[in-house]
């Protein structure tokens, strides 16, 4: 029987799996099944030519018991709310997980930005905005760039709340530029807290970073700032790949020729010298550290038997089914779950509405250095948890003990409030 590979399914059964093992009161157990509100909007948008197109799109407030909604704003022509759903849970326990003050949100909209100019995409990024107010702002959802938007994208969103509230209102979104109150150090941020947390893995795991050997599943801002932040740690990427394939070298991939690679042919298969590998050969590769950094649902029941690596780290949201978890657990394949590897860009953003709600700025060093501490403690928390259950003879997972722990504290959130 095949797994079901909803992403909402995933999160609850992800959700359920926890909540058994850590006997989570069954109130608290049915709010955090479904999201406190979704929204669902119709936006028209006058195109260059004059004519009207109407766009679907979404905002889900998962859980705010902890603080206001935190989430990314997707634009893709695939987008359907389940994902949305999906990813706004996955916020809501990567955001506690993180310990910092705020729930759980996403949105987007179903749009093909490839086939839209600056004029569209903007005149759609404002009416988003405007179909969404009321529903967001610093103390009720601080929305943040995701798949298909950008910076420039979160500036025009920004003015357009700020021109509705009648004064400047920074701190409703982050991912901004620098020149309009982004943050420094936010858009390497994803990656860097994901290497961070290689680090801690690999002592943990015994495994020597100077002579490991990595394959990086995705060439996008995670998995491209992730190649050059290994490289650092003195690691070999021997393979990456993007959605039309990868390449593999045994003696090690070259940066720089494969961002050439990349401008010049649209594929990274034009470097030279190299083997090309699809995407599923690049998961079942002999290496010491997989990081899937791409799209979700890529190691599944059906792969996960096969994977060789010594380790995973879930840089995309959601890579690793379910069934696939439980295979690797049993085949004692450590898996560093998505909402502690991936919540170093959460974590930057939480910074970057703290400086616009207080007006002081800080330094890249002052934010890498923040970011380090948080990434080390929550590490730290999620070993410590597995090894709690360990010394009581139950054996879980990593995902298992992180999931525990972000519950944990939403559901006793909710308790203090009253809400149950």
């Amino acid at each position: 029987m095949s797994e079901n590979l909803n992403p909402f399914n995933i999160a609850q059964e992800q959700l359920d799996i926890a909540a058994e093992i850590m006997n989570l009161d069954e109130p608290a157990h049915a709010i955090l099944r479904e999201p406190m509100q979704t929204l669902s909007m119709n936006l028209p948008v006058k195109m260059r030519d004059g004519s009207t197109e109407v766009f679907e799109g979404f905002r889900v407030h998962y859980n705010t018991a902890r603080g206001p909604a935190k989430g990314g704003i997707r634009f893709h022509p695939k987008e359907d709310i389940n994902t949305v759903k999906a990813l706004a849970a996955w916020m809501t326990w990567k955001c506690s997980l993180a310990n910092i003050p705020f729930g759980g949100g996403k949105g987007g909209v179903i749009c093909d930005t490839k086939k839209m100019n600056e004029y569209e995409l903007e005149n759609l990024s404002r009416a988003y905005i405007r179909g969404l107010h009321g529903f967001v702002g610093p103390k009720v959802d601080v929305m943040a760039p995701d798949v298909y938007t950008n910076p420039q994208i979160m500036a025009w969103m920004m003015d357009e709340y700020s021109k509705i509230a009648g004064h400047d209102e920074f701190g409703v979104i982050t991912g901004k530029p620098v020149e309009v109150w982004g943050s420094e150090g936010r858009f390497d941020s994803t990656a860097l807290g994901g290497m961070y947390i290689l680090r801690e893995a690999a002592k943990l795991q015994k495994i020597d970073l100077k002579t490991a050997k990595i394959a990086i599943q995705g060439f996008g801002n995670a998995g491209g700032f992730a190649f050059e932040l290994a490289k650092k740690l003195g690691a070999k990427v021997v393979a990456i790949s993007d959605s039309s394939g990868g390449v593999y070298s045994d003696s090690g991939l070259d940066y720089n020729k494969l961002l050439d690679a990349k401008k010049q042919s649209g594929e990274l298969s034009g470097v030279k010298g190299v083997t090309k590998i699809s995407n599923e050969e690049l998961l079942e590769l002999d290496v010491d550290v997989l990081i899937p950094a791409a799209l979700e649902n890529q190691i599944t029941e059906g792969n996960a038997d096969r994977i060789k690596a010594k380790m995973v780290l879930e840089l995309a949201n959601g890579p690793v089914t379910p069934g696939a978890d439980r295979i690797l657990f049993e085949r004692k394949i450590p898996d560093y779950p998505d909402f502690l590897v991936n919540s170093g860009g959460v974590i930057v953003s939480y910074f970057e509405w703290v400086q616009n709600t207080q007006n002081w700025y800080w330094t890249e060093d002052d934010v890498y250095k923040k970011l380090e501490g948080i990434m080390v403690r929550s590490f730290k928390d999620v070993v410590d948890m597995k090894k709690r259950y360990a010394d009581a003879k139950k054996s879980i997972s990593y995902r298992t003990s992180a999931y525990i722990i972000a519950v944990d504290r939403v559901a006793k959130a909710m308790k203090l409030r009253g809400w149950y």
